[in-house]
């Protein structure tokens, strides 16, 4: 059933008539006359009893009624709510990464996000690594990734550069008395590292940077189990600065020579974006204005 005969016949019952439907529909009377007959047509069968002074509803009609106002209703309902989407009132924006861009910087762009947009949910996915990044962004499980811009293959994507990260090594009291400041490469290497390994593929950047050789003594993939054993003496940690004065307390931190740093950037398929997901890299990008951690 078109959506406009069943509008028209709503006008009809509400109106108790055609002339007075027809004038608030600001169509002629033959024409809605003609909507009607073309509505019962399709339908098979008699709508108003035409008996009388004035229409009256079949059997047919009443049932009729009921469906017609409740498919406008429907109708009505799904145009707000794609309204509501459109002007950012309601919705959801699907972000993915992995845990090493779960605390930095998710927090800063989803808290203004939220500031911005308080009507939109924000869904975080977890994936292992940059791969998983780019594989849920393919299959459309999410819209906007996180992800090391420098050893990530981004070629047919959009990305937004946010943040130049300073990675520095953070360690406990007991294990930093030999280590200077800045800590050479050399020696960072050498130190019993906890990172995230196995669930990238059996690598990791920070890896891949201080060379094969590296010693990992605790591959792990949860941040704030990191961070506690690195606190408690049972590793050193290659995290961001900000990371390593604000998540591990009482630790020592050393910076790396030559420095070591990550660019941390947003990628979304090529091709227009939903309205969500585009204020989100506008409201990433604003919270990283103007300020870089290094």
């Amino acid at each position: 059933m078109d959506l406009h005969l069943a509008a028209y016949f709503v006008a009809v019952v509400d109106h108790g008539g055609i002339t007075k439907a027809a004038n608030a529909l600001y169509i002629s009377q033959p024409s809605l006359s003609q909507a009607i007959r073309t509505l019962e047509r399709r339908l098979g069968t008699t709508l108003f009893d035409r008996s009388g002074r004035q229409l009256e509803l079949t059997e047919d009609g009443r049932r009729l009624d009921v469906a017609a106002r409740q498919i406008l209703a429907d109708v009505e309902r799904a145009k707000e709510r794609v309204t509501a989407v459109r002007e950012l009132d309601a919705g959801r924006v699907d972000v993915i990464t992995c845990s090493t861009f779960s605390i930095d910087p998710m927090v800063r762009m989803v808290r203004r996000f939220r500031d911005r947009y308080p009507h939109v949910t924000v869904r975080i996915h977890d994936t292992p690594g940059a791969l998983g990044v780019l594989a849920g962004l393919r299959r459309g499980s999410a819209e906007v990734g996180i992800v090391d811009l420098t050893t990530t293959d981004t070629a047919s994507l959009r990305t937004v550069p946010l943040v130049t990260q300073e990675m520095v090594v953070a360690l406990s009291p007991e294990l930093a008395g030999d280590v200077p400041d800045p800590a050479p490469r050399e020696q960072v290497r050498t130190l019993p590292l906890i990172l995230d390994v196995s669930g990238r593929g059996g690598t990791n950047p920070i890896v891949d940077s201080l060379g094969d050789d590296a010693v990992v003594v605790v591959d792990c993939a949860h941040p704030t189990a990191t961070w506690d054993l690195v606190s408690r003496g049972a590793g050193v940690a290659v995290v961001p600065r900000s990371v390593a004065e604000q998540q591990i307390p009482g630790a020592a931190i050393r910076r790396v020579h030559p420095p070591l740093t990550r660019q941390v950037g947003l990628v979304l398929r090529s091709g227009p974006a939903s309205p969500a997901a585009e204020a989100f890299v506008e409201a990433a990008v604003a919270a990283f204005r103007g300020s870089e951690d290094h």
